[in-house]
């Protein structure tokens, strides 16, 4: 038997080490600043401590924190940082969950002391102590009945819940650091010196246990930890200017929504001016999809309880279902999506593989039980209204139709100002159904469709849906946040399912392929990041007012309302603030509701059947006709400026 291992890495290169080497000690004899840099290793796919030894051949790759996977270990190993500091201040407090989730961490707790922000400045004290201290992070594997004893000891009743409900077999590890011992999976970085001490507790929450309202209530501490000090401070930043731009925030400010309890949590009330904007969207949204060959089609908010059988929908997303009702001894159920009632359609004719691809698109508000503690603002609701479509093609005509899709995707996000984004290809995940000859040809095709468009992609392997693998595109914002919207998922269970057929040029019936697409995802969620994209100031082709008119008194009116009628007469859209204000005060409010022009109406401007131009945050613009103005707004809004 050897005694050494060869080791590749990214750069193509091979070398042999004596077996049991650790990836820190490999570090370290490439170089001082990798070794320091260094927070895990990516060995064989699979994401391992620095000082695990190495026992077989293999692929490694040091991670540090400008990947992915090595900021999620250093913010996971921050998290229990925060949860030792916690622990050593309130001892009798008990752990539930402290994942990293995307720019921090956070970790549930259950005290009976309600914790404050003034607790913050303690807590940070005592997580640089423990850095200071720099105890090893060490990893053991625990049998079953060997973890329970040992947090039950430790009075942590929530590890102990966690436990029990592991399936058999699978490995028990916890994670120390000096007296501090906790339930996890890991990885985690090699020392709690590694930290450093550039990070912040930043809010406190409210969240069940297990994200189930029938648990107990627990407190949420969130925090971020950054390797240098400059990176924390620009992630404060952002996180400021993100308070300012909050949606929920800014739809209060602006009057465009809202979600009020005596409606009911996750249900959305779009107001007047949230409605405009919608209204734009929605418009674009079909103009464009009739441009690009699809067929609009309306379809029910429920149908029969049997349907959703068939489509698998009780088996597979019961839990996101709202209860059935019944009606004449029949049960109905609110839809979940849309894909049964477009299915339905198509097999309402015999279909040929001259009709095909035949494109299906609706604009289908539907209604997902989401549990309260993660419902947030339009972000996460509970009726929402998707941009679905569907498309049933040959096998023949999929690369194609993705290739559409994907140039329709990318056209309508940059039309609303998004430019950055990242796409990923998920790939088959370990419970599927079909055959994998269907997987492979269908993972094959959306792979084409992306090499054929010159896109970049990051193959994201296992994160496929059940029914098929699936490209997403992730957008960003201003902020430099990533949000999912846009998913283009292939789907071989619903036409089996439902045995969806067409006449092939043999003569014979063959099952079509169907692909989900979605390109904005929700319109509530999509208007929710517009808003925070934009701080409210949508551009001038999707802001919900795009002129006020201002008339400096009340003989001003009559020639005011002149204007401001010409201006709704040609859909401009056009406020007429009435209110015995002065007019400064009316530019003031102006400015602050966002509105692009504001026309000023006085003595001079009547008199000579004129209107002077203010342009939000550049001032007065000078005296014009009206003609010119209705020219020169109608010029800047077709140009979607």
């Amino acid at each position: 038997m050897s005694d050494t291992i060869k080791i590749s890495f990214p750069d193509g290169s091979e070398k042999e080490f004596p077996k049991g080497i650790t990836a820190e000690e490999i570090a370290r004899g490439i170089s001082r600043r990798l070794a320091k840099e260094a927070l895990a290793a990516k060995f064989n796919g699979q994401v391992v401590e620095l000082r695990r030894p190495l026992e077989e051949d293999g692929r490694l790759q040091l991670l540090t924190f400008d990947d992915q996977e090595g900021r999620e270990v250093f913010w996971h190993s921050s998290a229990h940082l925060m949860a030792q500091a916690v622990k050593r201040k309130f001892p009798e407090a008990q752990l539930g969950i402290g994942p990293p989730i995307d720019s921090g961490f956070y970790y549930d707790i259950q005290l009976d002391r309600k914790l404050t922000p003034e607790d913050f400045r303690e807590l940070e004290a005592e997580m640089e102590r423990i850095v200071e201290e720099d105890y090893p992070i060490t990893r053991k594997v625990l049998g079953r009945d060997e973890a329970i004893d040992f947090f039950k000891k430790n009075h942590e009743e929530l590890k102990i819940e966690l436990i029990r409900e592991l399936p058999d077999g699978e490995p028990i590890t916890a994670y120390s650091q000096a007296e501090f011992t906790d339930l996890c999976r890991g990885p985690h970085v090699p020392s709690t010196g590694r930290l450093g001490k550039h990070f912040k507790l930043l809010t406190l929450a409210g969240a069940y246990w297990r994200g189930d309202e029938h648990n107990q209530m627990l407190q949420r501490i969130y925090g971020t930890n950054f390797p240098k000090r400059k990176m924390l401070e620009e992630h404060l930043h952002r996180l400021e200017e993100a308070k300012k731009r909050d949606h929920r925030k800014l739809g209060r400010e602006l009057d465009l929504f809202s979600i009020q309890e005596s409606i009911g949590n996750g249900l959305i009330l779009w107001h007047p001016k949230g409605a405009r904007v919608r209204r734009v969207i929605e418009d674009f949204w079909l103009d464009e999809h009739y441009k690009h060959d699809y067929e609009i089609i309306y379809t029910p908010h429920a149908a029969k309880l049997d349907l959703w059988e068939q489509s698998g929908h009780t088996g597979f997303y019961r839990e996101n279902m709202f209860s059935p009702m019944e009606l004449d001894d029949v049960q109905y159920q609110l839809k979940p999506m849309n894909c049964p009632f477009h299915i339905s359609i198509y097999k309402g004719h015999l279909r040929s593989y001259r009709d095909l691809p035949i494109r299906y698109a609706e604009l289908g508000t539907v209604y997902r039980y989401e549990r309260s503690g993660v419902l947030h603002g339009l972000m996460r609701v509970r009726g929402f209204t998707q941009d679905d479509a569907h498309i049933f093609c040959t096998p023949e005509q999929l690369t194609e139709e993705i290739g559409k899709v994907l140039e329709f995707v990318l056209y309508v996000l940059r039309t609303f100002g998004f430019e950055d984004y990242e796409i990923y290809l998920s790939t088959r995940p370990e419970k599927y159904v079909g055959s994998i000859e269907n997987w492979d040809k269908a993972t094959a095709a959306l792979q084409k469709a992306l090499e054929n468009a010159q896109l970049d992609y990051e193959v994201d392997p296992g994160e496929g849906v059940f029914y098929g693998p699936k490209i997403d595109i992730k957008i960003k914002d201003v902020l430099g946040r990533s949000w999912q919207c846009s998913t283009i998922q292939v789907d071989f269970n619903l036409p089996e399912r439902f045995e969806l057929e067409y006449i092939g040029e043999d003569g014979k019936p063959h099952q079509p392929i169907m692909v989900h697409r979605a390109l904005m995802g929700s319109l509530e969620r999509f208007f929710g990041i517009l808003i925070e994209h934009y701080a409210g100031a949508f551009p001038l082709w999707m802001a919900p007012v795009q002129v006020a008119v201002l008339p400096i008194a009340d003989r001003h009116h009559e020639f005011a309302e002149q204007v401001y009628r010409k201006l709704r007469s040609v859909n401009i859209r056009t406020d007429f603030d009435r209110r015995n204000e002065k007019v400064g005060f009316k530019i003031r409010e102006a400015e602050m509701q966002k509105i692009h022009y504001m026309l000023i109406i006085g003595d001079k401007e009547v008199e000579n059947q004129q209107i002077s131009v203010r342009h939000r945050g550049e001032g007065d613009k000078g005296a014009m006709s009206l003609d010119a103005f209705v020219e020169l707004i109608l010029k800047e809004i077709e140009q979607k400026k």
